[in-house]
């Protein structure tokens, strides 16, 4: 039988990647001569990727960004993210000692987030836990992206597992609905970067933390979509 698969989001979800975005933003948009923003002003923004970030920043302050403009910036946002990694972000407490008990009990890993390939690979590397993931894809692996079934279902496939036997894990609405659309049930976890509760977005199950996170409970959720 195919060995059971959990697929993560990244940002907001394994890692608390906010104060690094945050403070490329800053950097970005210093050099536009706009005042600094908060984490405060864009918390659901977070994990729609730089250039979401970017043009929020702008409507906040009032000025008009070209999309010519926006692509100078996007560069300048990349490459001071990407040097500065992994920074000041980090595992959520408890991650690690979740993937502990969930490898050892046979479950396998991907990641499926919306931030970059290159930027999510060179983050979870610099944090040493690539060799724990099957897959790592990112935002522009595909020609689609979450809430698109085919990021998920690709993801999927590339990490060697089937829909049938996988549970997604996230933290924001993309991730719920790109679960709900590949027809996989979904783990919602309160401490990433949604600007609603996790619970309204309906994911199949909410964890206030990694320590709650057991193979009885992913096998169950699997168990569950089968008989649904």
């Amino acid at each position: 039988m195919t060995a059971p698969l959990v697929v993560f989001d990244l940002d907001g979800t394994l890692v608390d990647t906010a104060p690094d975005l945050v403070s490329s933003l800053n950097h970005t948009i210093a050099t536009a001569g706009l005042e600094p923003v908060t984490f405060a002003d864009l918390t659901y923004l977070v994990g729609h990727g730089g250039q979401v970030m970017i043009q929020r920043a702008f409507a906040l302050r009032g000025q008009e960004l070209a999309q010519d403009d926006l692509s100078g910036m996007l560069k300048i946002f990349v490459e001071h993210y990407a040097e500065g990694m992994p920074g000041n972000s980090n595992p959520y407490p408890g991650l690690v000692s979740a993937l502990d008990r969930l490898e050892a009990a046979g479950f396998r890993f991907a990641v499926c987030t919306n931030k970059m390939e290159g930027l999510a690979r060179r983050l979870i590397d610099g944090l040493g836990l690539t060799s724990r993931f099957a897959a790592i894809t990112g935002g522009d692996t595909f020609e689609v992206r979450k809430p698109n079934a085919g990021h998920l279902l690709e993801t999927i496939r590339l990490a060697g597992g089937v829909p049938t036997r996988t549970v997604m894990v996230g933290d924001s609405i993309n991730d719920i609905l790109v679960a709900r659309n590949a027809g996989v049930p979904s783990i919602g976890v309160p401490f990433g970067y949604s600007d609603v509760a996790i619970n309204t977005l309906e994911p199949t199950h909410v964890i206030d933390n990694f320590d709650e996170l057991h193979p009885d409970l992913v096998d169950s959720l699997i168990a569950r979509m089968a008989a649904a």
